[in-house]
């Protein structure tokens, strides 16, 4: 019981995290388009970037509620928010939350390793 009620806790606040920002980057662009580095915004229009990122973290947020594959979709979380920390270390006063959304995705794919 406590496994999975721990599996809900850290599922649900992942889930948060992902739809939050994906909502947040449709209202307020400009806000979020600073995080994705430079050279991918030479490559990519910037309402694709936003808009492409957020419906996969919607997807994700949708995987990670829907309580399937967990230890898959805590893997893709993990590398999603680590790839974000890595591409915004001059940023680290802001992204240091997300070392221990990292961590909280990391002990979710632990407590779900034996299900691969």
């Amino acid at each position: 019981m406590n496994r999975r009620l721990a599996s809900f806790f850290l599922r649900t606040g992942l889930a948060l995290v992902f739809l939050y920002a994906a909502v947040a980057a449709f209202l307020e662009p400009q806000n979020w388009i600073g995080y994705f580095p430079g050279w991918l915004r030479n490559i990519f229009p910037d309402q694709f970037l936003l808009y492409g990122h957020s419906f996969l973290e919607v997807v994700l947020a949708l995987w990670l509620l829907g309580n399937k594959k967990v230890f898959y979709a805590a893997v893709v979380s993990a590398g999603a928010i680590l790839l974000i920390v890595i591409f915004n270390l001059g940023l680290l006063d802001i992204v240091f939350r997300d070392v221990a959304i990292f961590f909280s995705a990391v002990a979710l794919a632990v407590l779900h390793q034996e299900e691969k």
